[in-house]
């Protein structure tokens, strides 16, 4: 865990927090990924399909397409955000100061696993894109 990061901790509200923990746990991510991407960018290649699996980033093979909306949702909560070079957007992610808040969180107590009403609020909120 980056201690720099810890050091600057931003306060958000309570819902947001919620938001963004129900959709971390509710994401086909394991808590590896996340805090991989707490020391260098995660190329989304490194997560799709066997290479997912391989990394212990995904619990079994995951489409682009799929891998892709997962983080673009996470990135919508603001656990995530995309990686800029000289070029423009690439194709890596890393965490927000909210995310690594939640990795840290989740690397000193265990990482939940969801319930069902976890699961149907991130779908309800996920598929209307509701700002709670």
């Amino acid at each position: 865990m980056p201690s720099a990061q810890s050091q600057k901790t931003f306060h958000y509200p309570r819902g947001t927090v919620d938001r963004a923990e129900r959709a971390l746990i509710c994401s086909p991510f394991n808590l590896s990924l996340f805090e991989a991407m707490c020391s260098h960018h995660v190329a989304l290649s490194e997560i799709t399909g066997n290479s997912g699996v391989k990394h212990s980033y995904t619990r079994s093979p995951l489409s682009e397409l799929r891998t892709d909306n997962s983080l673009m949702w996470l990135i919508q909560v603001g656990v995530l955000r995309r990686e800029v070079d000289g070029q423009g957007i690439t194709d890596c992610f890393r965490l927000t100061p909210l995310g690594y808040q939640l990795v840290e969180k989740f690397h000193f107590s265990a990482w939940r696993t969801p319930s069902w009403s976890d699961r149907s609020v991130d779908a309800v909120i996920h598929w209307l894109r509701l700002p709670f």
